[in-house]
């Protein structure tokens, strides 16, 4: 394995990802759907030479980059499995993120409906999702569909709701306090599957799911009790003495990166997914991530990884299922299951926790948390890359995703512009959950 040719296809691969990323987002679409869209063209297209044969010759378009295909048609060389740990890193850091900003607090006080919304927009898919099992009778392929349709993106409802200048209303604060609960609740559901699914008999299982408990509930106990004495152990230990200061200074992102790589790798080694372990890790941070300015510096460092983590999903994409009439026929059931179960769980969660929530309110919260985007990608290819879900599966959860994803932000703005068409019912004044 040359470095040349690894940096000649980081490089490469890259350019095509911002690129695809830039178009997208022009016409107002997250720039993510277009890295998938790039990679399903760099593998089943540019890599795969055969579609230039007679105009390049043989061989593929990207020979030069030393990458070989692999029998079943997908990368095989040793360059492509670098590119592999590259995306996984991407995963550990962006779910790094998205705990640095899922406050262990804000889940104590956000309130009765944002509870009740997040419990059941899980609840509904999931259960509908199970009934997947009827599509090949493997129990754990329809477990991971169903966990791929629990989750909520927060981040493309979030972007909406600046865009609109609503994060201040009331249907606002209860979407995202609700996406924090979900994202936690996704985390478990995901954790104690990715363990049961490796785990043998039920004994094993209810073992997995004991672990997984334990292991979530110890971040709460960390958070509350260890993490105010290791911000006052920094603090006593770079400014109290110059002395002291002058012989030991650690970088606070240096700090977090161990933490998050630490607890990567507990996650790992007990059985579960890595990103777990990365989701907690930002979660014990999150109180301290303003004050010690994680989140644009771990941002920064997801910049260069997470456009070659959504290419390599778009390159696990057979392009010859998108034409597969069976796969097509479940991509359109799992995606109206996602969309409607998690739209009611929502409304109706909604709708029974606060007697004050109008019929208006209830469906932008329901609309609001419909998106699925990286977080139901993540789960395809933690699946996938287990052996848990079979490349057709993996292709129906990638295209979930990207639907619900493109789907939910223009019916979203135009709910809000129903509900509030003039702004004048808007609050003013702003308010953090």
């Amino acid at each position: 394995m040359e470095l040349l040719s690894i940096l000649l296809m980081l490089l490469v691969l890259y350019v095509l990802a911002v690129t695809g990323s830039t178009i997208f987002e022009r016409f107002g679409v997250p720039g993510l759907i277009g890295q998938i869209l790039v990679g399903i063209i760099v593998a089943n297209i540019i890599w795969d030479g055969s579609a230039f044969s007679g105009i390049l010759g043989e061989g593929s378009f990207l020979g030069i980059l030393g990458v070989e295909l692999s029998s079943d048609g997908f990368p095989g060389s040793e360059s492509y499995q670098f590119l592999k740990i590259i995306a996984e890193l991407g995963a550990i850091f962006l779910l790094f993120s998205v705990g640095l900003e899922t406050r262990a607090c804000d889940l104590k006080s956000v309130g009765k409906p944002a509870f009740v919304v997040a419990v059941l927009g899980v609840v509904f898919p999931f259960l509908m999702g199970l009934t997947l099992y009827f599509y090949d009778g493997n129990t754990v392929h329809a477990m991971y569909m169903a966990a791929a349709m629990v989750a909520t993106s927060v981040g493309v409802t979030a972007k909406v709701l600046v865009d609109l200048h609503k994060t201040n209303t009331k249907e606002a604060r209860i979407i995202l306090g609700a996406a924090v609960i979900d994202d936690v609740l996704g985390m478990i559901v995901l954790a104690m599957i990715s363990g049961s699914g490796a785990a043998g008999g039920f004994g094993e299982i209810i073992g997995v799911i004991m672990i997984t408990v334990v292991f979530v509930l110890s971040v709460f106990v960390f958070c509350d009790k260890c993490v105010p004495r290791l911000d006052d152990w920094y603090c006593n230990m770079n400014e109290s003495k110059p002395s002291t200061r002058s012989k030991f200074q650690m970088d606070k992102l240096m700090l977090a990166i161990g933490l998050c790589l630490f607890m990567s790798f507990i996650s790992e080694t007990i059985g579960l997914a890595a990103i777990i372990g990365s989701f907690l890790a930002g979660m014990m941070l999150a109180d301290y991530a303003r004050a010690w300015d994680l989140k644009p510096k771990v941002d920064a460092i997801t910049t260069f990884f997470l456009p070659l983590f959504f290419l390599n999903v778009g390159m696990q994409v057979q392009a010859s299922s998108l034409v597969n009439i069976t796969v097509l026929a479940l991509s359109a059931y799992v995606i109206i299951v996602a969309i409607v179960t998690k739209y009611a769980g929502c409304y109706v969660g909604a709708r029974i926790s606060d007697e004050t929530i109008s019929k208006d309110s209830a469906h932008i919260i329901g609309i609001g948390m419909v998106p699925r985007a990286e977080v139901g990608i993540i789960i395809a290819a933690i699946g996938f890359a287990g052996g848990f879900l079979t490349s057709e599966m993996n292709t129906v959860i990638i295209l979930m995703s990207v639907v619900t994803t493109v789907v939910a932000p223009p019916l979203l703005k135009r709910a809000f512009r129903k509900k509030y068409p003039d702004d004048s019912d808007v609050p003013k004044d702003s308010c953090q959950l």
